[in-house]
């Protein structure tokens, strides 16, 4: 089975003034690590919500110094249980991010994309998706060909 893993990753950043550029500077840090080994690990800031449901940034800032929170998340492909997909995730990333430590946020099937627009649009709008035509449009096609 594949399983879809996001891990947590607390990055440090140095000589950076605001929360943005430590964003900026830890995905710059982490995709600089991964790659071109790991190109297809998803980075993204992690936002949080405190207890009382305010938005908490991914990054805080203090002495031009920053701790940066970012998901990381990738595809762990024939896995027994997501504990072993959770496992392989965290080593594969883990034994390039030295120094950083991860956290599981979670893991589930991984389900099928949804169509980018650029194939939405050059597929037939008047087909289904087993490719047989919708009914107003079979219809015409009848009166046409009689």
């Amino acid at each position: 089975m594949d399983r879809r893993v996001v891990l947590e990753a607390a990055v440090p950043v140095f000589d950076v003034a605001t929360p943005d550029a430590a964003v900026g500077a830890a995905i710059s840090k982490v995709g600089k690590s991964l790659n071109p080994d790991l190109s297809y690990v998803n980075i993204e800031p992690r936002r949080r919500r405190s207890p009382r449901g305010d938005d908490i940034p991914p990054a805080t800032v203090a002495a031009g110094e920053a701790l940066v929170a970012l998901e990381l998340e990738m595809v762990v492909y024939d896995v027994a249980s997501d504990e072993h997909a959770i496992r392989i995730a965290r080593s594969e990333i883990g034994s390039r991010l030295d120094g950083i430590s991860l956290e599981r946020v979670s893991v589930g099937p991984v389900e099928d994309e949804p169509a980018d627009e650029e194939t939405a649009e050059t597929s037939d709008p008047e087909s289904d998706s087993d490719g047989s035509l919708l009914p107003e449009f079979e219809e015409m096609v009848e009166r046409n060909t009689e």
